[in-house]
């Protein structure tokens, strides 16, 4: 029995709405996957902030219909279609299906779609290798920590430097005083 029409509408709702929230879609060959690979793979996404959708390709046609971000991706919609839907940590999900997929060894990657650009896998798998959000932050807070501290050390080093001439004054003050009271005597 096929869907109605109504819940085709609502299929391509939902698509739509979680294309909106998302910054990267990868579309994969999934034939031969079982559920609970497929189970497998969304567990895996998850914590990266990705999703994976499994769905017709004219359903994903009609989502991306008119929408310039998503256009590219008509492109990709033959065979058996999965969608990889990535909001967040990009090269996380990606280091996360690459894993997958070496355990798996059945899925192929076709390419994806980044604001309003089709991406080759060679593009994808560069993307992939960038740092993660986490490594760049605590890149970020490494350099920021070492900017303050060589800040706050040239501020303690201000006065410190000023005692220092301070104190060669008056010893140099000092010893000439004593200098002189020897001379004297």
């Amino acid at each position: 029995m096929g869907r109605t029409r109504e819940s085709k509408d609502a299929i391509i709702t939902e698509l739509k709405e979680s294309l909106s929230e998302s910054q990267l879609a990868i579309v994969i060959d999934y034939q031969g996957l079982s559920v609970a690979e497929i189970t497998d793979l969304r567990r895996r996404l998850r914590p990266k902030g990705a999703s994976c959708k499994v769905t017709k390709n004219t359903l994903m046609g009609f989502a991306v219909d008119g929408d310039t971000k998503w256009q590219p991706m008509e492109g990709l919609l033959k065979g058996s279609s999965a969608f990889l839907l990535v909001k967040d940590d990009l090269g996380g999900a990606i280091k996360a299906y690459q894993d997958f997929q070496k355990a798996t060894k059945k899925t192929a990657l076709r390419g994806g779609v980044m604001d309003g650009k089709a991406l080759s896998e060679a593009e994808i798998k560069a993307i992939a290798d960038l740092p993660s959000k986490e490594q760049l932050m605590a890149q970020i807070a490494g350099a920021l920590n070492a900017v303050t501290a060589k800040i706050a050390i040239g501020i303690k080093e201000v006065p410190a430097s000023v005692a220092r001439g301070l104190q060669a004054y008056a010893d140099k003050d000092k010893e000439e005083s004593n200098g002189a009271s020897s001379e004297a005597a």
